[in-house]
């Protein structure tokens, strides 16, 4: 299979972006992104580190991340698997990207920023959900914010039920865990006991 070894040749394939495909690229938060933004319950955190890259999702109630400013986003960390993939790369590179979903439309949200972390007990109890404060924040400096077209929404039919999986015929997270370890992890057990575990570790 050929590659595609250069810049100039990507440019020859695709051709020039249109001015729709430029003018939408910003620095902040306008109120169009605003607006966006806050209705948007979840978004793919991306991150870069020396061992590699990182994506992962990140949801909450209402809107994902909380708009301190037009430049600056806190995107709670709230309890996980305590892997810290992404935690871990932050620390060490501060480069990190945002793709919002927006249940029902189309329109996609994209942001590429420069992030830390933060654990100041009074900031962090700024986003206690049910007397449980996150175990960290990530503050996002926004440097570009523009929006996707609808097209790959579209094409995937994401919200389209009569496009969905029969979800009883994939496996499930405990079989998975089984046949990764002989047995020794997951299971029946795993799953029959996750709609508790998700009752008591949600935040």
């Amino acid at each position: 299979m050929k590659k595609i070894q250069t810049i100039e040749e990507l440019e020859t394939l695709y051709g020039i972006p249109s001015a729709a495909a430029t003018v939408k690229e910003v620095s902040h938060l306008t109120p169009d992104y605003r607006a966006l933004m806050q209705a948007s319950p979840f978004a793919a955190l991306a991150t870069a580190g020396p061992n590699g890259l990182d994506c992962s999702p990140r949801g909450d109630p209402g809107h994902v991340v909380h708009i301190e400013n037009d430049t600056t986003l806190i995107l709670p960390d709230r309890r996980g698997n305590n892997r810290m993939d992404s935690l871990r790369n932050i620390v060490q590179d501060p480069r990190v990207a945002l793709l919002f979903l927006i249940p029902g439309s189309g329109t996609t949200l994209r942001v590429n920023g420069q992030a830390h972390l933060c654990a100041d007990p009074e900031q962090l109890s700024r986003f206690a959900i049910e007397d449980k404060s996150p175990r960290s924040l990530i503050v996002i400096e926004i440097e570009t914010i523009y929006f996707q077209c609808a097209r790959a929404i579209h094409r995937a039919k994401l919200w389209d039920q009569t496009a969905q999986p029969d979800l009883a015929a994939l496996p499930t997270p405990g079989t998975v865990l089984a046949n990764l370890s002989n047995g020794e992890v997951g299971g029946k057990d795993y799953d029959d006991g996750w709609p508790e575990r998700a009752r008591d570790t949600m935040w």
